[in-house]
């Protein structure tokens, strides 16, 4: 692993860190424009992080060490897997493994502590958050990983890097249909995984129709801090993936000025990214939660449909 590499992954883990807090402000922004509302800056969530960094940790008499633990399992898991997406560069060392593969793993890594923590402090509300993010992720996992399995068995790699490599070789085929279909799959997932409408709200704390939210509910302090931030890097790492796939680099990345303008358009697909999802949520109405699994049952059929007409 030489220097050069180690020197991006850092500033790539850096990069999501430190702007996923200001993707949520822009998504936010844009939904009161569309709201016709002046909405929150688009700094308010390093507010409200400072904010919860500096309250102190409340924790129920129910709780074990998993409510104390969680919050940083969670963060390092995201922090981790932030490491593994390609972002504004290439690496010959991250494009020798799976890391499609290890990303999957540590999302639901991230996913049943976080579930574990609603039922940890006996709470009813938690407790209700925990099932349902439970049964959502039993339809969302197997779909999310036949989705990048489908797209990326063209490339015959398991490394979002090789995968991008090949791409870059082979040509990116915008009129392919197992791209088309990929690409709907991964919107739907990339919904799902972030808790947004039409699966859940963000912006609420209905306590009979929440998912994720619901699971949050016994943090304070730092605690909530940690978990909140782990959940908007989750959401940009997801963005960076489909941005890497389907809107793949078009500069040389071998020199330091393909690098910076790599750099400069990887800001300008994820900022994209994250407008079409204001805009998917003012479109669609929060749907029945019994519904979720046929939604997530047709982002499966997409991925479905992706590998068979890949292999046709």
């Amino acid at each position: 692993m030489s220097t050069t590499d180690l020197l991006f992954i850092i500033l790539q883990v850096f990069l999501i860190l430190l702007f996923s807090p200001l993707l949520q402000g822009i998504i936010k922004k844009t939904k009161a424009f569309l709201q016709s509302r002046k909405g929150p800056s688009i700094w308010q969530g390093y507010y409200d992080l400072v904010k919860y960094f500096r309250k102190s940790i409340v924790l129920s008499e129910d709780s074990s060490w998993i409510t104390k633990s969680a919050p940083y399992l969670v963060f390092s898991a995201i922090l981790v897997s932030s490491s593994l997406v390609v972002t504004f560069f290439l690496s010959d060392f991250r494009g020798n493994g799976t890391d499609i593969l290890i990303l999957i793993y540590l999302f639901a890594f991230a996913r049943f502590f976080t579930s574990l923590v609603g039922f940890d402090a006996a709470s009813s509300f938690g407790g209700m958050g925990s099932s349902r993010e439970a049964t959502v992720s039993i339809f969302a996992e197997p779909a999310l990983f036949i989705a990048i399995f489908s797209y990326s068995y063209q490339t015959g790699f398991l490394s979002f890097d090789s995968v991008i490599q090949q791409l870059n070789i082979t040509g990116f085929q915008w009129f392919n249909p197992t791209l088309f279909f990929s690409f709907i799959a991964m919107m739907i997932l990339l919904i799902t995984e972030t808790g947004r409408i039409p699966i859940d709200n963000p912006d609420t704390h209905l306590e009979l129709t929440m998912i994720h939210e619901g699971m949050l509910l016994e943090f304070t302090g730092r605690h909530l801090a940690m978990m909140t931030w782990a959940h908007w890097m989750k959401e940009m790492v997801l963005m960076s993936m489909v941005a890497s796939f389907f809107l793949p680099f078009e500069v040389d990345f071998m020199s330091w000025s393909g690098v910076f303008i790599n750099f400069v358009l990887y800001l300008v697909k994820v900022v994209g990214i994250g407008i079409v999802l204001a805009f998917v949520e003012m479109a669609f109405a929060k749907i029945r939660f019994f519904k979720i699994p046929k939604l997530l049952g047709v982002s499966m059929i997409f991925s479905i449909l992706a590998f068979v007409s890949n292999m046709l």
